[in-house]
């Protein structure tokens, strides 16, 4: 009975230690279940969400609101979002991997605004899903196919959808857009995809994408990017497929910066 207790509870030290795998600091299970974290903000705009249309938010997508322990373990394994959210049991917070001067108070974890009186206060909201990774997420693979939701299937009305890109330092991205058909609005309003060259939708911001004209080529200037896909509640369309793949920087014995693309292997 002792032996057993011990084994149980090395089996549970392993899979709750947090350690370095490729490069990303990570937990095994949190690995595969980070994309289940996932911001959302309401068709309104930012900071438009009371609790109760938060909750409402993350249950019609077949979530709950995010706990602040999975919105923690996620933001350990890159997950940055500079925009505060509701969470379970009514707190408040967001998750920064990246200090800055503008977002996070130059720190980095979970900034916890605790737990709100008001619950009419307006936020934005965190929902918890591990099941619904097609719209969204953390993506550390140093090569994936991101595709619209139900894709190649039409994708559905408004949708809100983050891709965070996360590879290892001295890393960078090469995005290639293989299918392109978003709603064509000469304004790109109402349905879009847009590039952020930076750890969320505030900094980098690259371009915004509509129509089914096949964008160009995009290259990171670091070792992240942010893909947020948009639709409103009137006409949509096929939507996307793209390819990202990394792009290493190998070191050199001079100053001359080499970049070894990995696309055309």
């Amino acid at each position: 009975m002792f032996l057993s207790f011990i084994l149980l509870a090395v089996l549970w030290h392993e899979t709750e230690t947090w350690g370095l795998k490729n490069g990303i600091l990570h937990n095994s299970i949190w690995l595969e279940q980070a994309a289940g974290v996932y911001h959302r903000e309401s068709r309104k705009g930012k900071y438009q969400l009371t609790l109760k249309e938060a909750k409402v938010l993350c249950d019609y997508e077949g979530g709950h609101l995010a706990k602040y322990k999975q919105l923690e373990s996620a933001q350990r394994i890159g997950f940055h979002v500079c925009a505060a959210g509701w969470l379970a049991g009514g707190k408040v917070g967001y998750p920064i991997v990246k200090p800055g001067a503008n977002c996070g108070h130059g720190k980095t974890g979970v900034i916890d605004y605790g737990y709100r009186v008001n619950k009419s206060e307006l936020w934005d909201a965190y929902c918890y899903n591990p099941h619904a990774k097609q719209c969204g997420g953390v993506l550390t693979d140093p090569e994936r196919i991101i595709k619209s939701p139900n894709y190649p299937d039409e994708y559905e009305h408004q949708q809100i959808c983050y891709w965070h890109i996360r590879l290892k330092y001295k890393q960078r991205i090469h995005l290639r857009f293989l299918e392109f058909d978003v709603e064509d609005d000469p304004s790109c309003l109402s349905d879009y995809l847009e590039v952020y060259d930076s750890y969320d939708d505030m900094l980098g911001f690259v371009g915004r994408f509509c129509g089914n004209k096949l964008p160009s080529d995009i290259i990171s200037t670091g070792n992240v990017m942010t893909l947020k896909f948009l639709s409103d509640s009137s006409v949509t369309a096929k939507g996307f497929q793209l390819l990202y793949k990394v792009i290493i920087i190998p070191s050199a014995p001079d100053s001359t910066e080499k970049i070894e693309d990995t696309t055309h292997q």
